[in-house]
């Protein structure tokens, strides 16, 4: 089994995991919890990602536990969190993992030398005291213990708030840490926003993120059925919030790309993402643009944004037929099809 160079250097500390009830949380990419099961009395896992929870629900003997807030399941006493890609996100799961486990609970941290992994050092500290152990293959093993009692978690501590004007009107986009363009909207999507068609009916925001296009988008044409889909349980969370800060309606749940979609649309809208962690996938957005016709009205119509150098508009030619650049700036194009 091929394994991240995370998982690789926890393999060469499993005496660590030995008897203990693990909880596996953070950037989680492949199935190392499996090879836990050995050496731990247990294996739980904590995800945001709905991609990574289906895989993993597979194995029989591991309890996985997909959503934006860990409910503490009983018997965890260590931790073993992969460092995530945003900084503000390993804050935000170490505060809630360590109210919800408590003091006496370990914890290893292992990820990749270029994210700041190095961070968790000071970033511990009011729990306790965490030390390196371990370093191979650019990545570091830490370990530590919760000696202080955590303060209460309370998820709507962590969203933050900023404005955005969408013409003559405003909103204020909400968004949880680690969500896409957490705390500031994106050049890409500005443009996107900019460049928008009239729009009716019903209309997809794929991989909503906060919520920005779905809601401007109900902004401006208020008799749209908005449904935002991401598979980011924190962007599912942060995109319900926008849409009820600004008493909007929509529609909002976790989807694997199609996966959990139902119906047809009049329109896709999309800034589909390609970054998963530090590394770059296309698979998602490339079966987004292949299917897309399969989940269109007749007559309906795709809109996306991507970075110039992505070249999506091949996949969107194969599945529609052609392909338009609606816009284009010195980062971003605005690709259109209708079927």
């Amino acid at each position: 089994m091929s394994y991240t160079a995370p998982s690789q250097i926890a393999a060469r500390q499993l005496e660590y995991f030995e008897g203990k009830h693990v909880l596996l949380a953070g950037e989680l990419e492949d199935t190392f919890a499996t090879e836990l099961e050995g050496t731990a009395a247990s294996i739980s896992i904590f995800t945001t990602n709905l991609a990574y929870a289906n895989q993993m629900r597979r194995y029989e003997n591991i309890n996985v536990q997909f959503g934006e807030s860990y409910q503490a399941t009983p018997d965890v006493d260590m931790v073993l969190l992969y460092w995530p890609k945003a900084k503000a996100e390993a804050e935000f799961l170490l505060a809630m993992l360590m109210a919800q486990l408590g003091t006496g609970t370990e914890i290893a941290v292992v990820g990749e030398n270029r994210s700041g992994v190095k961070s968790i050092e000071k970033m511990f500290a009011p729990y306790g005291r965490v030390t390196k152990f371990d370093s191979a293959r650019r990545c570091s093993f830490y370990w530590g213990e919760c000696d202080n009692q955590p303060v209460s978690f309370s998820l709507k501590d962590w969203y933050k708030s900023y404005p955005l004007n969408a013409g003559e009107q405003s909103l204020t986009i909400r968004s949880l840490p680690g969500v896409f363009s957490h705390g500031e909207l994106d050049a890409g999507t500005q443009l996107l926003l900019d460049n928008l068609p009239t729009l009716k009916g019903d209309v997809l925001d794929f991989g909503c993120g906060a919520g920005v296009i779905g809601s401007v988008i109900k902004l401006r044409h208020p008799n749209t059925q908005i449904t935002m889909v991401d598979i980011s349980a924190l962007a599912v969370a942060s995109a319900q919030e926008t849409l009820r800060f600004n008493n909007l309606d929509g529609e909002v749940y976790a989807s694997d790309v199609y996966s959990n979609i139902e119906g047809k649309f009049d329109h896709i809208v999309s800034n589909p993402p390609f970054h998963a962690g530090l590394k770059t996938h296309y698979a998602a957005t490339e079966t987004l643009l292949e299917r897309a016709p399969e989940y269109l009205n007749r007559a309906g119509d795709l809109t996306i944004v991507a970075n110039s150098f992505l070249r999506y508009s091949p996949f969107i030619e194969k599945a529609f037929g052609h392909c338009e650049t609606a816009a284009k700036s010195n980062k971003f194009a605005i690709y259109h099809a209708s079927k």
